[in-house]
């Protein structure tokens, strides 16, 4: 996403040093990592952490944003959960598995590839075009990245949107309001429901479990 902040600390610096090291002793072409945990756990950071360790060893990462791939648009979206009700709509079925899924298949095809790229600031979706030709490993990072198809290692954050709550508000990157919180409390549900996809697992304390 554009203009997303990230706050790297230390723990994520470990953390992906240890992740680096098992996706190095992988030898497949074409690697893919997803990377999923509820808001504010710290994907991003560590899916960054890890694609500059991977350069250091001439690999070349790209990260891949699943919220971005949305079925409703950002400014639509608060509305149209309250609409329809957060237990009914909040969740799996709110992504466009098959883009993801295609652009998925073009990385490993090494085609160029088309994607929607929220930015932040004006909360509308830009098209993204990238070329996947010469790009060694995908990471994607999202709620529910480790259930999309076609991966080869799956880590799993166990920090709760409860825990990083007081984070969340103060960087700003989520509203205080009761419908929000509802949508947490959703989505931790849902991202629960698919921790046994993960053959990795960061605990609370952000130690990695192998």
């Amino acid at each position: 996403m554009l203009e997303d902040v990230l706050l790297i600390a230390q723990k994520h610096r470990d953390a992906a040093d240890i992740i680096t090291k098992e996706i190095l002793k992988q030898s497949k072409e074409k690697l893919t990592v997803a990377i999923s945990g509820e808001s504010g756990s710290g994907k991003s950071e560590l899916t960054h952490v890890i694609a500059k360790n991977l350069r250091k060893h001439g690999i070349f990462a790209k990260p891949i944003h699943i919220d971005n791939f949305y079925n409703t648009l950002p400014l639509e979206r608060a509305k149209w959960r309250e609409e329809n009700g957060v237990e009914n709509v909040v969740g799996l079925g709110e992504y466009q598995w098959d883009k993801i899924n295609r652009t998925i298949d073009d990385f490993k095809n090494n085609r160029k590839s088309s994607m929607p790229c929220v930015d932040l600031v004006t909360e509308q979706v830009d098209t993204l075009t990238t070329d996947f030709n010469g790009i060694d490993m995908l990471i994607i990072d999202g709620l529910y990245a480790i259930n999309t198809d076609d991966i080869d290692i799956r880590v799993f954050i166990e920090l709760t949107y409860h825990e990083t709550k007081k984070a969340q508000t103060d960087r700003g990157k989520e509203s205080d309001n009761p419908l929000r919180w509802k949508v947490l409390e959703q989505e931790h549900k849902t991202v629960l429901s698919i921790k046994d996809k993960a053959n990795i697992i960061i605990d609370k304390d952000f130690k990695v479990v192998l």
